[in-house]
C-alpha cells in the first residue's frame, strides 16, 4: 500500500471561469497548499532549475511542455508537501499526466468548473485598453462613460489580441478539446464534482459545502498547525 500523504483535490475550469477567486478562497478556508502549474513554471524558468530550462526550450518554439516534464515538475512538489492537503491547478492536463499522479498520489477529489462559455466570452472579451496611458477599461465593472472611447483624451480603445473574440473562442475551443478526457477519467473514477453557474459568488457557496463534508475550515481557528 501507498505511504498515506495529505489527500489532493484538483480544480479545473477553463480561463475566464473564475479559477483563480475560487482557489484563493479555497486555501482560506481550507488551509490547503496550492499548486498552480503556471506559477511553477514560472518560477523554475526565473531559477533556471533543470526543468525549468528544458521546459523554456518547448515554450520557446511554441510547443506544449511534454507529459513527462509537467508530471516531473508537479510530483517533485507534491513530494515536499507530506503532511498536508494540496489543491492542484493547471494540472494534469491530459490524461497521461492524470495516471502518472494516480500512481504516486492520491486524489480525493476534482471540482469542475461548469461555466458556459458565452458567459466566459462576454467576461474576457470586455476588457478594452487606451494603449497610450495603459488605462484599462471593464465593459462589466468599469465601463468608459463613452463607448469605445478613453474617459481623459477621448482617444479611441483597443482590445489586445488575447482579448478579441475569435481568440478567446479559439482557447475556450482547445481547452474543451484538452480537458474533456482528463474530466471523463475522473468521472469514470467517481471523483468528479461539477459545480455550474455563472456568477463566481453564486458557484462559491456550494463548493463550500461541498469540500466541509472532506476537509476542516481553518479559517475558523488557528490554521498554522500541518494536519
Amino acid at each position: 500500500a501507498r505511504p498515506r500523504r495529505g489527500a489532493g483535490a484538483v480544480i479545473m475550469g477553463p480561463p475566464g471561469s473564475g479559477k483563480g477567486t475560487l482557489s484563493a478562497r479555497i486555501i482560506k478556508h481550507f488551509g490547503v497548499k496550492h499548486l498552480s502549474s503556471g506559477d511553477l513554471l514560472r518560477d523554475n524558468m526565473q531559477k533556471k532549475t533543470e526543468v525549468g530550462i528544458l521546459a523554456k526550450s518547448y515554450i520557446d518554439q511554441g510547443k506544449l511542455i511534454p507529459d513527462d516534464i509537467m508530471t516531473q515538475l508537479m510530483l517533485n512538489e507534491i513530494k515536499t508537501l507530506d503532511r498536508y492537503n494540496w489543491l492542484l491547478d493547471g494540472f494534469p492536463r491530459t490524461v497521461a499526466q492524470a495516471e502518472a499522479l494516480d500512481k504516486e498520489c492520491h486524489i480525493d477529489t476534482v471540482i469542475d468548473l461548469d461555466v458556459p462559455f458565452e458567459t466566459i466570452k462576454c467576461r474576457l472579451t470586455a476588457r478594452w485598453i487606451h494603449p497610450a496611458s495603459g488605462r484599462v477599461y471593464n465593459l462589466e465593472f468599469s465601463p468608459p462613460k463613452v463607448q469605445g472611447i478613453d474617459d481623459i483624451t477621448g482617444e479611441p480603445l483597443v482590445q489586445r489580441d488575447d482579448d478579441k473574440p475569435e481568440t478567446v473562442s479559439k482557447r475556450l475551443q482547445a481547452y474543451d478539446a484538452q480537458t474533456k478526457p482528463v474530466l471523463e477519467y475522473y468521472r469514470k473514477k467517481g471523483l468528479l464534482k461539477s459545480f455550474s453557474g455563472t456568477e463566481t459568488n453564486k458557484i462559491w457557496p456550494h463548493i463550500y459545502a461541498f469540500l466541509q463534508t472532506k476537509l476542516p475550515d481553518v479559517s475558523k481557528k488557528d490554521a498554522t498547525s500541518p494536519r
